[in-house]
């Protein structure tokens, strides 16, 4: 249930009804705009006398929310949502450049890709210490190592890091990482995202494989309802019929979500096509569409990577890409 306030709402009154609503055995969500203050209600709400509550002073309206996301609704927060990325601001007018090699392999790798992007305008750095692989048999990151190097990497270059969680027992792990990701095959890891919910930094929660929208939600939900807001959605391509490119990069999603949610929406071109020289003209799209970010790969030498080299672009063509990117905002933002 939404609960707008009319505009001038004294604070006094305003927390008087908040505790009476949650004397009611609600949870009460409070988005205060610059206009006004909306009040979204979390709980059984056939416990509340609708019509009282709709006849308070300060009540402007009472509206029921149907979905069954409720903390990650635009409805219970009008406004976007700016995440805070280790600095770097992601979402409500900031587009924020991701990039780095699917895994951490070498310090020389990870340093090298690192700077070359970092001299390209990225704002972060993404690289996989803990890799989650199809066959047991394929390299599966170099785990605390990687986190390390990626550490050492950042204290370089001064890019905040972004690296992918795996394993609830992995978390201290992670205790200095910038944004934690939750990949595509545990996006309903529903024990992960809930212990997720109850520490302080930003999660990029990844879309599945094979899942809608509406589940890609609920699935942050699960992060929001512990008590963590600073998720950013990420749409990396689904599993469809077609057979030319790894996965099928659905761009309808981008404007969708901001439709649905506040939260920001960045893209994966390199997952979701699975080719390098698709991921440029993607990644261009994603832009057009309102992302409010990218995820792209970058190897020093794709040809000899030890995960993912088929869509990694390298540094000279990410810097190209990205010069491309900055045009195409200029034209999407004016």
């Amino acid at each position: 249930m939404i609960v707008v306030l009319k505009p001038g709402t004294g604070a006094e009154k305003k927390e008087k009804l908040i505790q009476w609503l949650e004397h009611q055995g609600m949870r009460v969500h409070i988005s205060d705009g610059d206009y006004q203050t909306v009040l979204g209600i979390i709980g059984d709400a056939s416990r509340l006398d609708l019509d009282l509550v709709e006849s308070l002073e300060i009540v402007d309206k009472v509206s029921r929310v149907t979905e069954p996301f409720k903390c990650c609704n635009r409805k219970f927060h009008p406004e976007d949502m700016v995440v805070s990325a280790g600095g770097v601001p992601v979402g409500g007018g900031h587009f924020a450049m991701i990039a780095g090699p699917c895994s951490v392999e070498t310090e020389e790798q990870i340093l090298t890709v690192a700077k070359a992007v970092k001299a390209a305008g990225a704002d972060l750095l993404r690289g996989g210490a803990f890799k989650p692989r199809t066959s047991p048999y394929d390299f599966s990151g170099l785990k605390a190592r990687g986190l390390e190097l990626l550490r050492i990497a950042r204290a370089e270059t001064g890019l905040p890091i972004v690296t992918e969680l795996m394993d609830i027992r992995d978390l201290e792990l992670f205790s200095d990482v910038d944004v934690i990701q939750v990949g595509a095959r545990n996006m309903q890891n529903f024990d992960l995202l809930r212990e997720l919910g109850h520490c302080d930094k930003p999660i990029l929660l990844k879309r599945g494989l094979a899942n809608t929208l509406r589940e890609l939600l609920m699935s942050a939900e699960y992060i929001m309802a512990g008590g963590n807001e600073q998720v950013i959605l990420c749409e990396r391509g689904i599993r469809t019929f077609a057979d030319y490119t790894r996965n099928t990069l659905d761009l309808s999603a981008v404007p969708v979500l901001h439709e649905l949610s506040h939260l920001p929406v960045i893209v994966d071109p390199s997952h979701a096509t699975g080719l390098s020289r698709l991921v440029p003209s993607m990644a261009m799209a994603g832009v057009a569409a309102g992302a409010d970010g990218l995820m792209i790969e970058v190897h020093n030498d794709p040809i000899h990577a030890l995960c993912d080299g088929a869509q990694s672009l390298r540094p000279e063509e990410y810097a190209k890409l990205s010069e491309k990117v900055r045009q195409i905002r200029k034209v999407v933002t004016a």
